[in-house]
């Protein structure tokens, strides 16, 4: 068991975060799961413990508390007894029209998006050893500023997640630790499937890809495994994208 890399999951409750812990199950990681929706998180990693046999430990806090998140950080090392890896999923959408989207709704975004972002790398960055690697979660929506299923509060925020990635991977370079983001497109999550079941604007959105689908979140988390992975050794500052070709457009 203390041969096992470890890695942090946020967000790991649903879409993109959960399969990120089973995938890194799958790949014989130890992991703790960090999110907001207790029941959830603790299924989650309950299923991973069913996958490998290791020990997986789930903490439900919110990204956006400073002192509970930093106290889930000391948990979660006491627990892995080293952190490996840190994967921050943890975010929330916004779809108000830009005309009608309130200051207070504006900031709620970027304090899950960005700052739980933030406040994430910084704490895992604390306790990591060298060769220790970091994968954000942003989306095409940072890239190309909305105009799918998010929005203004939403685009902006995902492109402040692609600006801190670049910028970690520049502070935390000396530390020896690599700092990278995935930027998925349209993906069957929680976050969209109330957008899903109206079919027209599916099919507006998947007809923006190459390939002309939605990815699975298990298709995202292969794209974070590996980024988080020995392997990657030679890559920080850099941008994933996986968005079935959209932005080939």
């Amino acid at each position: 068991m203390s041969g096992a890399r470890t890695a942090i999951v946020t967000g790991s409750a649903s879409g993109i975060g959960a399969a990120t812990v089973l995938e890194l199950a799958r790949q014989g990681y130890r992991t703790v799961g960090i999110d907001v929706k207790d029941v959830a998180v603790q299924a989650v990693a309950s299923e991973a413990v069913q996958i490998n046999g290791l020990e997986h430990m789930a903490i439900c806090v919110d990204v956006t508390d400073e002192p509970q998140l930093v106290a889930a950080f000391d948990r979660a090392l006491e627990f892995l007894g080293r952190i490996d890896a840190l994967v921050t999923s943890a975010g929330v959408a916004e779809t108000t029209p830009f005309i009608d989207i309130s200051v207070a709704a504006f900031r709620a975004v970027y304090e899950v998006n960005v700052i739980g972002t933030f406040l994430c790398i910084r704490e895992a960055a604390k306790r990591m050893p060298r060769g220790g690697r970091i994968c954000t979660v942003a989306s095409v929506a940072g890239l190309r500023g909305g105009g799918l299923s998010g929005t203004a509060a939403y685009a902006s925020s995902k492109g402040g997640v692609l600006s801190l990635t670049k910028s970690a991977a520049r502070s935390l370079a000396t530390q020896g630790i690599c700092v990278n983001t995935v930027a998925p497109g349209a993906t069957l999550t929680p976050m969209i499937a109330e957008f899903w079941k109206n079919e027209a604007h599916r099919q507006r959105v998947e007809s923006m890809s190459v390939l002309n689908r939605t990815a699975e979140p298990q298709e995202i988390a292969a794209a974070i495994a590996f980024l988080v992975s020995p392997q990657a050794a030679a890559i920080t500052g850099s941008t994933l994208v996986a968005d079935n070709g959209l932005m080939m457009y």
